[in-house]
């Protein structure tokens, strides 16, 4: 088929998240809600339960805990303290939860009770449940690069080496797992049932820094959101070939794709949200951008109203750098920094927190 002229329709700017200002126009998705939480703590990750119809809500730092909110009301209806992670998945079959901490915490999703400490190598941060075998995977930019837990009763059934930093994680449902390697420009296939890496996508030649990754299952397609050049590379998750690639946002940290409406979501830190309407396997358009607050870069999706979930925060000037240190002719840059193609908030110094203004947002249409 001919594939439609690419479109873009861009939101009016969201005037005050503050007030629960909800000014967008201009396509179907906007701001329906946003709920003042506040407490204290950073944040990464949030993971919607739909079936438990909660909101998995991770705070890390010293008053670290995980928050439990209704999805429908986003009333607070639970609390998992002493837990500071960057997020945490449940499995409906077994009941059972998991924040990756260090160590990895446990917990029951119903009585949100903590049930055992799993000690992990690595630093654990992205994560992913596969309803497939009732397995959680944690990942870490350090090696192992990933650990596989058993939903059932949290043990060590494995590790598996990609090669490079996961970021995110997609499952098909039958057996394979896709992850993008941030600092690779690959996503990595694993087989589920033997845990061992069965095949690399390389897709340098479109973008890297790739820190979102969503997966069509039915019709085998990825959707990795990437930073080096603010875009979404579409590519075959049977062979890794890339279909086509379309602009986003700047700083993607997360992406998702819900089946009940063809479409693909990147959220990213500078205050948009894009929405990627696939009209078919081999064609794909930007349906719209929704403007958000600044640094909702992460989401998750609520699979029974269609909507997207995101989190953020109102933060403050930020501080002056410090004088950069002398660096001798030709050599090597010191290690660690930010991620590849961070965007300009997540390199430096950081903006402190305005505390008390951390806020979940509920968009849809």
């Amino acid at each position: 088929m001919t594939c439609k002229p690419l479109i873009v329709a861009t939101v009016a700017v969201l005037l005050s998240f503050a007030g629960l200002a909800h000014a967008q126009a201009g396509g179907p998705y906007k701001v329906l809600k946003i709920q003042l939480i506040g407490g204290d703590g950073g944040f990464d990750y949030v993971t919607a339960d739909p079936d438990g119809r909660n909101l998995y809500v991770a705070r890390s730092g010293p008053a670290g805990h995980i928050g439990v909110f209704n999805l429908d009301t986003l009333a607070q209806v639970g609390d998992i303290p002493g837990v500071s992670a960057h997020g945490g998945a449940v499995d409906t079959a077994t009941a059972h939860g998991f924040a990756t901490s260090k160590p990895v915490t446990m917990f029951d999703s119903k009585t949100f009770a903590i049930l055992k400490k799993i000690d992990v190598q690595g630093n654990p941060d992205g994560y992913l449940n596969d309803a497939y075998n009732h397995h959680f995977y944690v990942l870490s930019h350090s090696a192992p690069n990933i650990t596989v837990l058993d939903d059932k009763d949290g043990s060590i059934l494995g590790t598996i080496d990609i090669g490079g930093a996961p970021e995110q994680a997609a499952t098909d449902g039958h057996g394979k797992i896709y992850v993008d390697i941030e600092d690779k420009a690959a996503i990595a296939v694993i087989d589920a049932n033997t845990m061992k890496m069965i095949g690399r996508y390389d897709v340098s030649s479109k973008g890297g820094g790739c820190a979102g990754l969503a997966l069509d299952a039915k019709n085998s397609i990825l959707f990795a959101t990437c930073r080096d050049k603010m875009n979404m590379i579409i590519l075959s998750a049977a062979d890794g070939h890339i279909i086509t690639d379309l602009p986003i946002g700047n700083g993607s940290d997360g992406a998702t794709f819900n089946p009940a409406t063809m479409e693909a979501f990147s959220s990213q830190g500078d205050g948009t949200l894009t929405v990627v309407l696939e009209n078919s396997p081999t064609c794909f358009s930007v349906e719209q951008t929704v403007a958000t607050p600044a640094r909702a870069k992460v989401l998750t999706l609520d699979t029974k109203t269609n909507q997207i979930l995101t989190i953020t925060a109102e933060f403050g000037p930020v501080p002056a750098a410090p004088a950069a240190p002398t660096q001798a002719s030709g050599a090597a840059p010191p290690a660690g920094g930010p991620p590849s193609g961070a965007p300009p908030w997540m390199r430096g110094p950081r903006a402190p927190m305005i505390p008390n203004s951390f806020q979940i947002l509920v968009i849809g249409k």
